[in-house]
């Protein structure tokens, strides 16, 4: 059985390599070992959103940012993914936050101002 720390390190390489998906099984691994630990959620988050799977990105970041509130790309992901799923009412608060956190982002503005405009839309 390979140990927590191969299979992360088997997921990064595979994530960083743009081979999503694939890098969804180790990290899913992973994550069934550690559970609370932040980084592989993060890094499965990642995974997922991209390979545009984004109802099981948002459940990650979501993970993260519960557990690190003040974790602003953990938020910017969630209202990202949120964004993408075309459930922008819920975008506005993790992004609105993590724009909080990191007011010099220019892009966690700009997708904290689109999302509060799409969601007056709807």
């Amino acid at each position: 059985m390979e140990s927590v720390y191969d299979l992360y390190q088997r997921g990064c390489e595979l994530l960083d390599n743009g081979d999503y998906q694939a890098a969804i099984v180790p990290l899913s691994k992973a994550r069934e070992l550690e559970p609370d630990k932040a980084s592989i959620r993060e890094t499965l988050g990642r995974a997922l959103f991209h390979a545009q799977r984004y109802e099981g990105a948002a459940a990650e970041f979501q993970a993260v940012a519960t557990k690190t509130p003040t974790n602003d790309y953990a938020l910017f992901c969630l209202g990202r993914s949120m964004q993408l799923l075309g459930r922008h009412r819920e975008a506005c608060n993790p992004l609105a936050l993590a724009s909080s956190l990191r007011p010099e982002r220019e892009d966690y503005r700009l997708y904290r101002d689109r999302a509060r405009r799409d969601a007056e839309r709807v």
